[in-house]
């Protein structure tokens, strides 16, 4: 896989069908619950038009046309403060471990900041620690229990950065 053809980019109508896939394809691949996480939601299928509301954003990592990973920024559902949410963020295999998840994560956090939210909250799943640690290295810390509701009660661990 080359850098060259590698970019991070805003989500467009074409990348609908691809980025669920791959979605759907990591949370198989890390035998996540079908119920209570991202694999029922059905902004899946429409990610463009989910994200096209106000402080809200999607990006892609497009590999010469192919749809490798995604990760986006909107308001956290269901709760009152100036906080964002780290949403959708999942790489395929060949996404990993090639600094692709480093870089997206500034372009989210640069994003949330231009939005002018305070704080990036998400949530994870325990062995999702490749993921885990990355959070941390960028600020992310663990929080005692969920904020808002996303609707995601199969998630169970949080965390939160100041922006």
């Amino acid at each position: 896989m080359s850098d060259n053809n590698i970019v991070i980019r805003k989500i467009t109508k074409a990348d609908n069908e691809q980025i669920a896939k791959v979605i759907r394809a990591v949370l198989i691949e890390f035998g996540v619950p079908k119920v209570g996480t991202a694999y029922a939601d059905k902004a899946l299928d429409c990610m463009t038009e989910t994200y096209d509301q106000p402080k809200s954003t999607y990006f892609v990592i497009d590999n010469n046309g192919s749809i490798i990973g995604g990760a986006g920024i909107a308001q956290l559902d269901n709760y009152e403060g100036n906080v964002c949410e780290l949403q959708k963020m999942y790489f395929l295999p060949e996404a990993r471990g090639v600094g692709l998840g480093s870089k997206m994560m500034q372009v989210c956090l640069d994003q949330a900041k231009a939005f002018g939210f305070e704080q990036c909250y998400l949530e994870t799943l325990p062995y999702m620690e490749d993921a885990r640690k990355l959070y941390a290295k960028v600020g992310f810390r663990s929080l005692d229990g969920p904020m808002g509701d996303t609707g995601h009660y199969s998630c169970n661990l949080w965390m939160i950065k100041d922006l």
